[in-house]
């Protein structure tokens, strides 16, 4: 599921040297390493009544330490069914955040000449915005002259896509991603597509390796004494109030972290479903997790607790709220280490005995 999006500032784009950009990640991966260890930071997750947010690090995206070398022409197979033959990345158009995310770790910053909305990670945020919510404007792509166009099966409206195709552009279409299972092959098909499948390797390794370094870091917890964990998705100005299910995307993460999805365990099959009090009642969360933006939409935690049903759920009763940056956390991509990890640190921040 794609969700509405906030608003994005576009601009032109300054040139900065690749060297400065990588020499400037040193602090962030230090940061990244150790989030899953970090000490108390006073937070809702043990009930004080604040919003629990880790302390944020810089949004950036920390690129592989070599640099790519396509091996070009490759032709790629679209997960819509079509085929594209790439024989340039000189000029790259990612047409989702989580594709621009590991575009950029794969070392491709300089040559990435757009963004969608979604990516606002460091990097990109001086680059033109080529999407107004979900929509793609194909004139806005094409006038930037791209060698490829990489966008996934929720990318729309189909004409832009059939217009862009049209130009002779390539575009390849990659399948979205739902769960930590995802991102290895998600890594794997941007790599085969900018003709870079040994990046692809180095990068999916070093994104597992990491994965797993923070799921050892998880308190070991007697049998039936996980979180339950529900997943909100909220946006106050449009008074949009959901509880992700079965289909929300968080259920892998979730369980991940040693929780238990508790929208998925009370018996939502689907992505989401309105909020009401009998829903809430029936999936109990002890916490809830939900993006910082929705979370400042509804007033931070105050007013959070006063949708209808909140207040009464264990997870309202000691206002344990779980916020997590919107830019990262369903991205499935290079970066769900970091969200793992602030999961892990906000969820149990007594800490524990390691698995």
């Amino acid at each position: 599921m794609r969700f509405p999006q906030y608003p994005a500032v576009s601009g032109p784009r300054a040139a900065r040297p690749r060297t400065a950009r990588i020499g400037a990640l040193a602090a962030v991966v230090a940061l990244t390493m150790a989030l899953g260890g970090c000490g108390d930071t006073g937070n809702t997750a043990s009930g004080t009544g604040k919003a629990a947010k880790a302390e944020p690090a810089a949004d950036l995206i920390e690129p592989l330490s070599t640099a790519p070398e396509p091996q070009l022409p490759v032709t790629v197979e679209s997960a819509d069914g079509t085929e594209a033959t790439v024989s340039s990345t000189d000029r790259i158009v990612p047409l989702t955040g989580s594709l621009s995310e590991i575009v950029f770790t794969l070392g491709f910053d300089e040559q990435v000449v757009a963004r969608d909305v979604t990516a606002t990670f460091e990097q990109a945020e001086e680059l033109p915005v080529v999407t107004r919510a979900h929509d793609v404007s194909a004139e806005s792509v094409l006038s930037l002259r791209p060698t490829i166009v990489l966008a996934d099966t929720t990318t729309g409206p189909a004409e832009a896509i059939d217009q862009i195709r049209d130009a002779g552009v390539p575009l390849v279409v990659v399948e979205p991603a739902k769960e930590l299972a995802d991102v290895g092959r998600r890594i794997d098909a941007v790599a085969a597509a900018l003709g870079v499948p040994s990046s692809g390797d180095e990068l999916k390794a070093r994104t597992e390796s990491r994965i797993e370094a923070v799921r050892k870091t998880i308190p070991a917890r007697g049998e039936g004494t996980a979180p339950r964990v529900a997943f909100l998705y909220l946006r106050g100005s449009a008074s949009v109030y959901l509880l992700g299910g079965q289909e929300s995307g968080a259920s892998s993460l979730l369980e991940a972290a040693g929780a238990v999805d508790a929208g998925k365990a009370s018996g939502l099959k689907k992505d989401f479903t309105a909020i009401t009090a009998e829903a809430l009642a029936k999936a109990a969360p002890d916490a809830i997790l939900v993006m910082s933006k929705g979370l400042d939409s509804v007033d931070g935690v105050d007013g959070l607790v006063k949708i209808p049903g909140i207040a009464e759920t264990p997870a309202g009763m000691d206002r344990r709220i779980v916020s997590i940056d919107d830019g990262v956390l369903l991205n499935y991509g290079p970066r769900t280490d970091r969200v793992l990890a602030e999961l892990v640190e906000q969820l149990y921040p007594e800490g524990g005995t390691d698995r």
